[in-house]
């Protein structure tokens, strides 16, 4: 399993982040809360691509969903190592070098002490969207059934066909993949397999694929929004994400 150059490239978009960083079970999060009433007992895990949450483009994804009702906890798993933003624009940046010291011995556990702590907090349902780094952490916790609802974005590391199918014989999960055009790491085959096994109704949770045509892997998170296609990308899965825990989560 590896990265490909478009985990790495995108650009970095322009806002304020409006929610606030907090300690969580030991854990450096990045949380957002709606101004509104909402459900207390429920939130969503953002799992972040390499640039972690502390890119402004995820502050500003997380706030957008906490506009729209959710209570949303990003979790810093890279315990304040992410890339740097420079690296978007660094080719000669070693990803390589970068994620032997990112596996999932250092970073699975953050996500382990976030749940744990927010399960005392009485919080009794989570949904999970992961951005590509952040997609495979997405299946490992729906293969636990520690999530009730997940959401992909342009997913790396996955194991094609094997992750799909483990995640139709475990997962109680309903799964909405936001795919695109371009993408090294789920390219259309894997897009195919997936509706494959999903697909026509076979996933009783249930099961939905978005397909973004002219964007490419990093679109929902890095993607250049001057662009309308991929401006187009970006908005388009963000409303799927939203539309989809409205209705399972």
């Amino acid at each position: 399993m590896s990265f490909c150059k478009d985990c790495v490239q995108g650009v970095r978009h322009e806002g304020e982040a409006q929610g606030t960083l907090v300690t969580i079970g030991g854990v450096a999060c990045y949380v957002a809360t709606p101004t509104v009433d909402y459900p207390k007992d429920k939130v969503i895990l953002f799992l972040p691509d390499v640039f972690g949450i502390q890119l402004i483009n995820a502050k500003l994804l997380a706030d957008d969903f906490a506009i729209n009702g959710f209570k949303v906890i990003a979790i810093d798993y890279f315990n304040g190592d992410s890339l740097p933003a420079g690296a978007m624009s660094s080719p000669s940046f070693d990803l390589k070098a970068w994620f032997a010291k990112h596996g999932s011995e250092q970073t699975r556990p953050s996500i382990d002490k976030v749940i744990a702590a927010l399960k005392e907090e009485g919080v009794t349902k989570f949904g999970a969207t992961g951005y590509c780094f952040g997609g495979r952490y997405t299946f490992d916790l729906a293969f636990e059934n520690v999530i009730q609802c997940s959401v992909i974005s342009h997913p790396s590391l996955l194991k094609v066909p094997d992750d799909l199918q483990t995640y139709f014989t475990k997962s109680q999960a309903p799964l909405l993949i936001n795919s695109c055009e371009f993408d090294q790491k789920f390219p259309a085959e894997a897009q195919a397999k997936a509706d494959e096994i999903f697909g026509d109704g076979k996933f009783a949770p249930g099961y939905k694929r978005e397909y973004f045509p002219g964007c490419t892997h990093g679109f929902a998170v890095r993607g250049d929004i001057t662009k309308p296609l991929i401006k187009a990308g970006k908005e388009g899965s963000f409303k799927a994400a939203v539309e989809f825990f409205r209705e399972h989560l």
